[in-house]
């Protein structure tokens, strides 16, 4: 049986995925609002975002 636990890699992949799609979210929103801050919030949110999501299982 496979185990319940990520493959460690697999989740840091999947955290710097989190990550990548936060700062292009948080750039995006930071250039149509010209609010330089959205950037900062958008790697925290995907950051969390990355950290809480399970990666796909590996087969």
């Amino acid at each position: 049986m496979a185990s319940s636990q990520p493959d460690p890699a697999a989740r840091r992949r999947q955290i710097i995925a989190g990550v990548v799609v936060g700062a292009i979210v948080g750039v995006v929103i930071s250039l149509v609002t010209q609010f330089w801050l959205w950037l900062p919030a958008g790697l925290a949110v995907g950051l969390a975002a990355g950290a809480i999501m399970k990666p796909p299982a590996q087969d």
